[in-house]
């Protein structure tokens, strides 16, 4: 019987991952399970393999086609990635013109030989890196489809994320590296063309057996099921090794719920190891060479990292992480991360820490990272940024400024998009990277200021624990927040999602009237905020005076009970001015100031103090 019922179980293991409740009982989607059989032949870099997926259509839809992605079709002149590279007028310095100028034994390329669907072929065709399929049989809501292939690909030069022989010799950086399925969500199939940046895969199984030269070290996605065959590190070493005599060996991994497979391997990986208190084993793998300091250095830091990472934002699922270099920069891959290794101590370690904090955002959470960017690359700065603050200092640092400039640099140049452009298709990689990561990060942190930093610390972590393996959306956030904020907050993603308005609010006026003193307050940008303003006495005390906005429907709880609070009437929406009536003289004043605490992205904030630093 093909019916959902048959694998029931299956999915209840996903959600029993997730949680003991799905977070919206209407909500469905789709699952994957793959098994793998690989063979690399390491003096060709050409690899060939079988597959077999089994698709679960936990939609109500019928599905007449389906898509696979083929991504090393885009490391080939004249595909869209390489078009877009030589288009775009600031072009990735790591691909600008290296893809047309391959010869053809350094391109990429993924070919489908043979597909089954449910043992009978299917039509399909390949249009650059998606593999378009027409069902003769369509697949029924809450039913499973079994496909099968047999496919080969050639690993490129190393240009973007992945490939071989990279710029620090290491051989095989494996991401992306076999046919995978796209997703199919409620709105619709995204098979997107690879050009570079962003993805949005399906939850599901992993089983793959690689076979790769024997003097190769592998490391990625998974937990390897025959490490007595294996040796290199990965054995119980009170057991006797039983490596087979032989010119190649057979790596068997498993992966549970996971949304991606990535592997690296070279001949001359060094693999060290150390468990996190309470957390996975930390599987690490690289060269030696001038940086085995640093590397060394590594896992302690690291450590401390995925500690102060549980606590904070959510208990990271599976038992093992690998951090391995490759690839050329950082790339997050499920429980895995390639990174170059051929940096400082901070460096290595910033980014080790950026990318495992994807886990959380990317790899257990996988919102439609094409779409959202910001939902994981700018929580996931965000987050690192505190991590990394908790384990290697400064105290007190202003830990998000880096992210508040790359936002207002990228505002004044004009070149800002809405956050809601889809990733492939912003016009310039500045504004790409800027809206992704920095804006992304300012969203966060900003809105600790809206609804008060306690409400977004425990929204932060309720949000991870609700919607672990669902693939939420921005919605799905913003309720978590006004649930535990108490507060209406659609408005806030409607301007700084939705718009690239801009905040700069100024303290207009200051003057002593009727024996007190009026303070006029001006909205001179398009975004509105509530408002926090410190009025410091000449006797030393102070208090603050809260501006509630209208579209708020409440007030945040005062952040700091040392300070006196004052919450005033609602500022509303359509007002460019508001007036504050002071019982006290002017000259009673010290200073006062807007958002003394620089969490507001406000554009300029020379207007924010009074007196003026200048003393005017």
């Amino acid at each position: 019987m093909n019916s959902l019922f048959r694998f029931l179980p299956l999915l209840l293991l996903g959600v029993g991952l997730a949680g003991s409740s799905l977070a919206d009982p209407s909500r469905w989607q789709q699952r994957v399970n793959y098994s793998m059989n690989v063979r690399m032949d390491v003096k060709t870099n050409i690899y060939k393999g079988t597959q077999t997926l089994v698709y679960y259509n936990a939609s109500p839809d019928t599905l007449t086609r389906v898509f696979y992605h083929l991504y090393y079709n885009a490391f080939q002149p004249g595909s869209a990635m390489d078009l877009r590279s030589l288009t775009i007028q600031d072009p990735d310095r790591r691909v600008s013109d290296r893809i047309a100028n391959l010869k053809p034994d350094e391109i990429g390329y993924m070919k489908v030989h043979r597909l089954t669907h449910n043992k009978k072929a299917v039509k399909h065709h390949t249009e650059g890196t998606i593999l378009e399929v027409t069902l003769e049989q369509p697949i029924p809501p809450k039913s499973s489809a079994t496909f099968e292939m047999e496919f080969e690909g050639q690993v490129p030069l190393q240009i973007r994320r992945a490939g071989r022989d990279n710029a620090e010799g290491i051989r095989y950086s494996m991401a992306q590296w076999y046919p995978k399925m796209a997703q199919y969500d409620q709105n619709g199939w995204h098979p997107n063309p690879y050009i570079g940046r962003e993805f949005y895969p399906i939850f599901g199984d992993f089983e793959v057996k690689l076979t790769i030269d024997s003097s190769y070290v592998v490391a990625g996605t998974g937990y390897l099921q025959n490490p007595q065959e294996i040796g290199h590190g990965y054995q119980d070493s009170s057991k006797p090794l039983r490596r087979p005599k032989s010119a190649e060996l057979t790596w068997h991994f498993k992966s549970p719920n996971v949304p991606d497979f990535m592997w690296a391997a070279d001949p001359d990986y060094t693999h060290e190891t150390l468990q996190v208190p309470g957390g996975p084993l930390l599987r690490f793998f690289y060269q030696p060479g001038d940086q085995t300091s640093n590397w060394k250095n590594l896992p302690e830091a690291t450590s401390r990292a995925f500690k102060a990472m549980n606590d904070r934002f959510g208990q990271y699922p599976y038992k093992e992480y690998s951090v391995i270099q490759g690839g050329d920069g950082g790339m997050e891959y499920p429980m895995s991360t390639l990174i170059t290794g051929h940096r400082p101590f901070g460096s290595l370690l910033g980014v080790t820490v950026h990318e495992f904090v994807h886990s959380w955002y990317q790899c257990v959470l996988a919102t439609n990272e094409s779409l959202l960017a910001w939902m994981d690359e700018g929580f996931t700065s965000y987050a690192s940024a505190i991590i990394m603050s908790e384990v290697s200092g400064p105290p007190g640092a202003n830990v998000h400024g880096g992210s508040y400039r790359g936002y207002f640099g990228i505002v004044k140049s004009g070149l800002e998009e809405p956050l809601t452009t889809h990733a492939d298709h912003f016009n310039t990689n500045a504004a790409y990277g800027a809206a992704a990561y920095s804006k992304g990060a300012v969203y966060l942190h900003q809105l600790g200021y809206v609804i008060g930093e306690p409400a977004l610390q425990r929204g932060m972590k309720r949000y991870y624990n609700t919607w672990k393996f669902k693939h939420p959306n921005t919605d799905d956030f913003l309720r978590i927040m006004e649930k535990e904020s108490g507060l209406v907050l659609d408005w806030y993603n409607e301007y700084f999602v939705q718009t690239t308005k801009t905040i700069d609010y100024a303290i207009d006026t200051v003057k002593t009237e009727n024996g007190g003193t009026s303070i006029e307050l001006k909205r001179l940008g398009k975004m509105i905020m509530p408002i926090d303003l410190t009025v410091e006495f000449q006797d030393g005390t102070k208090r603050l005076y809260y501006i509630p906005l209208d579209l708020m429907r409440g007030d945040k709880p005062n952040e700091n009970p040392a300070v006196e609070r004052v919450v005033l009437s609602d500022w509303t929406w359509t007002h460019p001015t508001y007036r504050i009536r002071l019982t006290v003289p002017a000259s009673t004043i010290k200073k006062i100031e807007l958002d003394a605490s620089s969490r507001m992205a406000d554009l300029d904030r020379s207007n924010n103090i009074y007196p003026a630093s200048n003393g005017n």
